[in-house]
């Protein structure tokens, strides 16, 4: 893990919060020289601290109503198949837009963060969809009612 000191996790921390900002408007804010600022925002790059700058998508493409799936798959007789029948249902999954992120868990299991517009579209794309995958053990849907951090993780995954 790299090593930061004060400076590199306050240019990170308001980078974060909006890297549009220009080295002069941080030196400013960070009462520093723009050559520090330039020389350490270098530095974070090459060592693959920053590794790109993204946008986050606005409330208006982001899905008003969000779930964390875990889907456990039937372990299939011959077990050597289990690998790739993971991999397929998390490419199926990955290719569909109401999949924000998915990953693997465990030997079995995959979760995934899906969105829609209203919490009975989402409800309809778990059943018509996920639920439809042959040969699943268990499909656990957990609504997300709020968030207390990460709030801006719908807008950064949400695809256009």
């Amino acid at each position: 893990m790299a090593q930061l000191d004060d400076l590199d996790r306050a240019i990170l921390r308001i980078l974060k919060e909006d890297a549009r900002l220009t080295i002069s408007e941080i030196a400013e804010r960070l009462n520093r020289p723009e050559s520090t600022i330039h020389f350490r925002i270098k530095k974070l790059q090459e060592r693959n601290v920053i590794d790109k700058y993204t946008i986050i998508l606005g409330e208006e493409l982001q899905p008003k109503s969000l779930a964390i799936v875990y889907i456990q798959a039937e372990t299939p007789i011959i077990e050597d198949f289990l690998e790739r029948y993971i991999s397929h249902i998390m490419k199926t999954l990955s290719l569909l837009p109401n999949v924000l992120a998915v990953a693997r868990s465990g030997k079995d299991g995959i979760v995934a963060i899906i969105g829609d517009d209203t919490p009975e579209k989402l409800n309809r794309f778990v059943d018509d969809t996920i639920r439809s995958l042959p040969t699943l053990k268990r499909v656990e849907v957990f609504t997300v009612d709020q968030f207390i951090k990460g709030q801006d993780l719908t807008g950064f995954l949400v695809g256009v």
